[in-house]
């Protein structure tokens, strides 16, 4: 990656789409096997520290290339790496948002210019409105474990930082991808607290009425 960073500066990232997505402030475990990815890590790793981009796949596979992406996601810092026969496992950690500006070819492995996203504002005043949010997204939790499967529990326990446990909320909100990427692009904390609220009620009712399905497709409404 360039040795440029910040908001407005333009760099060279290398990039692994993926079918879900990244928020800042959540771990990322990957079986890294393709030798496109290895390829790649063998290059992030010898930088400190260790990042990469990753995107939600559009449409198409995780697999052998020629998916389409989206153009928002989030930097992964590798914190962990294990050898094991026929992969590599890897955790990471999200860290900051980018928009893509440009994708590179994929040659040896994907690659994008990017410039990075503004981080999000914390105010004291704002601690209402994030309890809120917070109540209303651990009830579409306790409802989801109550009529479905969701990957989270209710009791979850969300960091100390109040930017990391709002990204974190909208993490484990059980929301679709295509709300996700909506909330991923926020532009500020009120924005993602308000549109959050929205989602994880809607999700609540949805669910104990049978009619909710977290993975349906939708177009993406900033494309």
């Amino acid at each position: 990656m360039s040795d440029q960073s910040g908001a407005g500066a333009v760099i060279e990232l290398p990039m692994f789409p993926l079918g879900s997505v990244l928020f800042p402030s959540m771990p990322l475990a990957l079986r890294v096997f393709e030798e496109r990815y290895l390829a790649m890590l063998a290059s992030v790793l010898q930088d400190e520290p260790s990042e990469f981009g990753v995107v939600l796949i559009e449409r198409g596979q995780e697999v052998g290339g020629g998916e389409h992406r989206f153009d928002v996601g989030t930097i992964a810092r590798i914190s962990q790496l294990e050898s094991a026969e026929g992969f590599i496992a890897l955790i990471a950690r999200g860290t900051r948002r980018f928009r893509v500006v440009e994708w590179l070819p994929d040659d040896p492995y994907p690659r994008a210019l990017v410039t990075e996203i503004d981080e999000l504002d914390w105010d004291d005043s704002l601690e209402p409105t994030r309890d809120r949010v917070e109540l209303a997204v651990r009830r579409s939790l306790a409802v989801g474990a109550e009529f479905g499967e969701v990957q989270y529990s209710a009791t979850v326990e969300l960091e100390d930082d109040p930017v990391d446990a709002a990204w974190q909320l909208a993490a484990i909100a059980p929301l679709s991808e295509m709300d996700q990427i909506q909330l991923l692009r926020s532009t500020s904390l009120p924005g993602l607290f308000n549109e959050l609220e929205d989602l994880a009620s809607t999700a609540a009712i949805a669910m104990s009425e049978g009619s909710y399905d977290p993975h349906e497709d939708g177009e993406d409404p900033f494309s």
